[in-house]
Parts: structure tokens; sequence; C-alpha cells
């Protein structure tokens, strides 16, 4: 599979069989912010919903800050997730997804990546990856957490717009090629679906 072929949901769902992470995936041409489709949809589906977007136009990270998601280049995805914690505990969560970010960039790739905290990933000087979670009440008083992030695969820094060219980077700029943007979403969710125990 070559790096520009488009993420399938049936061949990923497929990939991930048997796990709470994956069992039902959504991948989207185009949307404003998965986070959004994942909290739209969460009445009707189970924990482990993945919405993938290979194009967002309204993607954010902390604080409100927009988030770049260049077609077909990244990973840019969010998980329902209903974990037995606090609501004042959700900051475990970002921890959670941003060490398994690293953790999959390490055995993928034999890369190191490090984390800023709360929620970003680097590769040296370069920010590759990031992390956003929202928590949101349920109809039964519950709630949900809707668990995002964004990971740049295949970017060149012309990819990047001119602001960010001195501070973004991707996967492939640090590995020296392209990569399977498939068989990196099919081990960074299997990693997701390992540590959510952790929890």
């Amino acid at each position: 599979m070559s790096p520009a072929d488009p993420l399938e949901a049936g061949a990923l769902e497929q990939a991930l069989s048997g796990q709470i992470i994956g069992h039902r995936v959504l991948v989207l041409q185009e949307t404003t912010s998965t986070n959004d489709v994942v909290a739209s949809k969460a009445t009707e589906h189970a924990e482990g919903l993945v919405v993938i977007a290979e194009r967002q136009t309204a993607g954010r990270g902390q604080y409100g800050r927009r988030w770049e998601s260049a077609t077909g280049k990244g990973l840019w995805l969010s998980v329902l997730l209903r974990p037995n914690i606090a609501v004042g505990d959700s900051g475990r969560i970002t921890d959670f997804l941003a060490s398994s970010i690293v953790a999959t960039i390490s055995e993928e790739l034999g890369l190191e990546a490090t984390i800023k905290p709360p929620n970003d990933v680097y590769l040296g000087s370069r920010k590759v990856a990031g992390v956003l979670v929202e928590m949101r009440v349920e109809a039964n008083g519950s709630y949900c957490a809707v668990a995002g992030l964004g990971l740049n695969i295949n970017h060149t820094l012309e990819d990047f717009s001119p602001e960010l060219r001195q501070t973004a980077g991707s996967l492939a700029i640090t590995a020296g090629h392209s990569l399977d943007r498939f068989a990196l979403t099919v081990a960074l969710l299997r990693n997701l679906n390992a540590r959510y125990g952790t929890l």
C-alpha cells in the first residue's frame, strides 16, 4: 500500500478484529473535526468507535488552537471512550494517548519521540503530534471522553503553512522516507487498545 492511498474502514476493522478500540471505524473524506463527529455519534455507539478524517477543515488543538490537517498526509482521528475514572482525572487520558503515540513511533520506526506536557509529541525540536481530550456529559448523566489526536506522517515542510515550518515536523521528515499510513494506523490503534486497561 502506498502512503498516498486512502485509509479504508473495512480493512482497518478487519485488522483490529477483537479489539474494543477500533471495533467500529468510520473514515470520512472531509469533516470539520473528528472530535465533533464522535461527540455527535456518542449516544448511538459503543465505546471504542474510531472516526478518521482524510482532511479536517476545523481541526483544533489545546486551547482552541487551529490544527492543520493536510489531506492524506497524516492521521486525524478521534476515539469514543467511557473510562471508569473521575472527570477530574481526565488528564490521565491525555497522558495515555500521548504515551501510546510515543510507543508506536519507537516500535514501528525506531525513532525516539518525547512528550512536551501536557499534550504534544516531538521528534527533536519539531512537533509531530498533538492530543485533545474533551469530556461530554451523556443523556443518562454519565460521561464519555472524546479522545482526539493528530499525527503528522508524510508531510514535507512545504505542506505546513509558512509560520509553522520552523517548528512543525513529520515522521517522514525524520525518517527520511515516506511511510505506510495504514500500517501506522493499525499499530497505533492496537497500542491504544492494549494500553487502555491502564486507565
